[in-house]
């Protein structure tokens, strides 16, 4: 056997209909396009979905969820994970280097689910909820915990507005 020497199984290809060719070929006269209407023209074609003016079917029906671009940006770390880390220092470079937390993760969030029984300090990037810093601190450990401050622009328009209007 020789590649140059390959072909198709017979009956597997078959030559592609070549219409508008006479009447002979069984595809003459119209070419298989009926007759009139906007799909026998040349040029004539409509949008996909598109139904003849009617309101298509996918703007008739309602619009339902919605997919959050943002929902992978700050990462769940269960306490029970936070066992078999190595390091008693935790942020969010340490999450990530022990694999707990994915590399594309902008920030972290501890949860209460599972056990903790060592003695870990948790850094400001890793915000924590009111029961997992509790068994954190039951634990020994400390979460460091940061205020978060509104941005500069929204702080002007609250003082402005409380001073009141000028006179």
């Amino acid at each position: 056997m020789r590649l140059n020497a390959l072909k198709p199984a017979p009956g597997s290809k078959k030559d592609r209909h070549r219409v508008g060719r006479g009447v002979g070929s069984g595809w003459g006269k119209t070419a298989g396009r009926g007759h009139k209407g906007q799909k026998a023209r040349s040029g004539g074609f409509h949008k996909l979905g598109f139904e003849g003016g009617q309101m298509p079917l996918h703007r008739r029906l309602p619009k339902r969820g919605f997919n959050s671009p943002t929902r992978d940006d700050i990462a769940e770390v269960r306490l029970g994970a936070l066992e078999s880390l190595q390091v008693s220092d935790v942020d969010l470079a340490a999450l990530q280097a022990a694999g707990i937390v994915p590399r594309k993760a902008l920030g972290a969030k501890i949860i209460v689910s599972g056990k903790l029984s060592k003695k870990l300090n948790v850094k400001s990037d890793v915000r924590a909820s009111k029961g997992a810093r509790a068994a954190i601190e039951a634990a020994g450990g400390k979460v460091e915990v940061v205020e978060a401050q509104a941005p500069a622009k929204k702080l002007a328009k609250k003082q402005a507005l409380d001073a009141g209007p000028k006179a």
